[in-house]
Parts: C-alpha cells; structure tokens; sequence
C-alpha cells in the first residue's frame, strides 16, 4: 500500500474535498423523510431504465479493456451488465422504496425510576465509504441502501470498472439532485485510483465507517490498512454436506444450483462434503450432471471412482479445501458422517455460508447448533445468502465478522443508535 507520505497532494486535497462535501449532505439526509428519500429513490431507479443504453455503452469498455488484460471469465460475468441486469438493478430499487425506513425506530423505550423517558432510537451512520472490485451493481447497491437510511455514500468500485461506474454515479447524482436532495449524497472517487482508496481509508475524521467487497487480498488490506471503522464482507469458501438421509434428487439439484447457477459470486458452492453412506446413491448423478455443466471437480480416488466413465477428475489437494474457485470448479470429498463433516467446515470456512442436505431432523439440528457462519442451511441453495432473496432489497455485502452486523446487510446494518433522554428538570443526587 503506498505510504501517506507518498501520496500525490492533489489526490489528498481532492478526495478530502469529497469526504468532506458527503458529511454535509449526511447532515442534511439525516433529518429528510422517508417521502423524501423514497422520491430520491423512484427517481433513481426511472434513471437507470431511462439511461439503460449509456451504461451499457459505457460496460461495453470495462468489458472490452478486461477481455484484452486477460480478466477471467468469472470476473467478467461479474462485471457485466446488459439490459435485463440494469432492468433487475432497478426493480431491485423500488423493492428498497418498499421497505421500511429503519431511521426513528425504537430499539428500547422505558421510564427510569426518577420519571426520566429514556428511548434508544435508530440514527443515520453518517458518511458510507466502499471499496469493491469489478461489480458496477454494487455501486448502485450500496448507494441506494446507504441513501434510504439516510447516509451519504462515497464509492471507489476500482479500475476494471471505472467507466461503467463513473456513468452510473453521473447517472444517480442527477436523479438525487432532480428529487431536491443534495447531490453530494452519492460521491465517486474512482478517478483518483489506488491513491484515492488510501486517502478514503484515512479519512476517519469524515468517514464513519468502510465497506470492503471483493477477494481475500482486497478484504485483508482494507481491514489492515484502514483507520475508519471497517465492517469486513467475507470471503465465501461454502460447503454443502449431503448427509447419509438425503435423497437423490433433491441433492443433485441443490448441488447443481448453488454451484452453476452463478459460479462467480461469493455465494456459490465450493465444497460438496457426502456421507460415505450416502456416495454410492448421489454421487455418480451428482458428478454426471456437474461433468454436463462444465464444472472441473478436484477430488480423490474414492470419489473418482463413482464418476461417469469419462469424466476426468483433478487430483485435489490441502490447498483446494481452502480455495474460493469463483468459477466452474469444485472440490469434493467423503466423510464418515456429520461430525467429520463439521470438523471439516470448522478448519476450512471462511463464516459465509454452510448447508447440510437431510431427512434427519436431529442431524439438522447439530449441524445448525455447530457450525458458526454467517448463514446456515438446511435443505436449501446456498445462494439464498443474498439480500434481495432475504427480503432486504438489497445488500450492501455479507458481513463475516461477528460485531454490529453479520451475513447480508441491508437498512438496519446502516444504522446505528442514540439515546433520547426526556425529563422535567430531574438533577442526579
């Protein structure tokens, strides 16, 4: 990371000067209606389908320039948007109008013994800073969950998709200000590069809290670097264990959703655990179905010899059980049943995600007691850790960490608390 010192003062002066411009409109947010803010919201959202050829003119260039550096096909679906993906980010827009504004809520209301009301109310956090890599949705995500809980946001959503970025904060700083809210309540700096990160990292005097989405290298140097709070969004190494009850189809289509239904997302399916018991019965579909959709399976000679006659099977190895593939690829291994299967998930997960597939209810149970991650499952697609699918709207990442918010963060996670203490001149004695 380049040094404080290093940093050219141009990019110091003008990423403060943002910061800076965000904590006032924050000031300003923080007390604007829910009808004010869902207006800024409906206006955003006629935005996005309005300009829907000018981002896409704009993704074209990100998609191109990865295309020739040699970006993987995993990182490019991540970065693509065509008109369905603008249609459904804006429809995921109008389902944040529908929620309820968390803001003025009451976590905890009580009168003391002396008469004093004493309520803890939800505020604003202030100024949302998020550092993210190649996903220009999350640049619309974050900035509309941020706004709808009154916080002013400031983006830098990286290189490989500045230009779509840059169009879609043009685009959204526009609606805002056409709704009459601040302009600068939706703030990029994706101009100022890596440098400007760095800045944004420092800012703590303007920024109260930073949101890192992205891979284990990314994630570790904001959480390293940062001297503003930072809530860290995980890395998804998910398992999914198939247990010896679990029947043939509902396992075949529980695997083949969560690992192909979008490879490259940090919800999909990494490791597939199966009872030894159960091998003989799922696995051989199970693979013949996972060889048809192109996926490379890492696995051992037990495993192999269960697959299709054909199917080439890849050695793994210790690093693969800690690998997050974000593609067509996945590891699988056979356990003697639920404890080895748990003691497996607790040395290798990374706290997103884990699902056990059974019939035994008692089973189920021990899994979900024993497992500690930020979602669990039973009998169901690890790709439900979303938070469009858990009914947030959506999310601003998937927190991993276990203080103020875990799994998919949506309105509340942006919000923090005061106490209001109501009285008639009482005095401490």
């Amino acid at each position: 990371m380049t040094a404080a010192a290093e940093i050219h003062p141009k990019t110091v002066r003008g990423v403060t000067r943002i910061v800076r411009s965000a904590k006032t409109a924050s000031s300003l947010l923080a007390t604007t209606s829910t009808a004010g803010k869902d207006a800024a919201l409906g206006a955003i959202a006629d935005a996005l389908r309005a300009n829907t050829d000018r981002i896409v003119k704009a993704n074209d260039a990100d998609i191109a320039a990865g295309t020739e550096n040699g970006m993987s096909e995993a990182l490019l679906d991540r970065l693509r948007l065509d008109a369905d993906r603008i249609a459904a980010i804006a429809d995921s827009v109008d389902d944040v109008i529908d929620l309820s504004d968390p803001v003025g809520d009451v976590v905890v209301g009580r009168t003391l013994p002396n008469g004093i009301r004493l309520t803890q109310n939800r505020v604003p956090m202030g100024v949302i800073g998020a550092i993210y890599e190649a996903r220009p949705n999350v640049t619309v995500d974050i900035a509309v969950l941020a706004l709808k809980s009154g916080n002013a946001s400031v983006l830098r959503g990286g290189s490989a998709a500045q230009n779509s970025n840059t169009e879609i904060i043009s685009i959204l700083r526009r609606a805002v200000e056409s709704a009459g809210l601040p302009v600068d309540s939706i703030n990029g700096i994706d101009q100022y590069g890596r440098e400007g990160a760095n800045v944004l990292m420092h800012a703590r005097d303007y920024v109260d809290l930073l949101i890192p989405r992205g891979g284990a290298e990314l994630i570790n140097m904001v959480v390293q670097e940062s001297i503003v709070p930072v809530i860290e969004t995980g890395v998804g190494n998910v398992h999914m264990f198939i247990d010896s009850t679990a029947t043939v189809k509902t396992s075949v289509d529980l695997v083949l959703n969560s690992k192909t239904h979008r490879p490259s997302v940090c919800n999909s399916l990494e490791t597939l655990l199966v009872h030894e018991k159960a091998a003989k019965r799922v696995l051989p579909k199970i693979l013949e179905r996972l060889d048809g959709a192109g996926v490379i399976v890492h696995a051992d000679s037990d495993v192999s010899a269960l697959a299709p006659a054909g199917m080439k099977i890849r050695r793994v190895s210790r690093r693969d059980w800690a690998k997050e593939y974000l593609g067509l690829e996945i590891a699988i291994k056979l356990v003697s049943g639920i404890e080895e299967a748990i003691d497996h998930i607790r040395a290798y997960s990374s706290g997103h995600t884990e699902v056990i597939v059974t019939k035994d209810l008692d089973n189920a149970d021990t899994f979900v007691a024993a497992i500690d991650a930020a979602a669990v499952g039973v009998n169901v697609s690890t790709r439900f850790t979303d938070g469009g699918e858990l009914g947030f709207g959506a999310e601003v990442g998937i927190s991993t960490q276990k203080l103020h918010a875990r799994g998919p963060m949506g309105l509340e996670q942006l919000t923090t608390t005061k106490w209001v203490m109501m009285g008639n001149g009482q005095v401490r004695s």
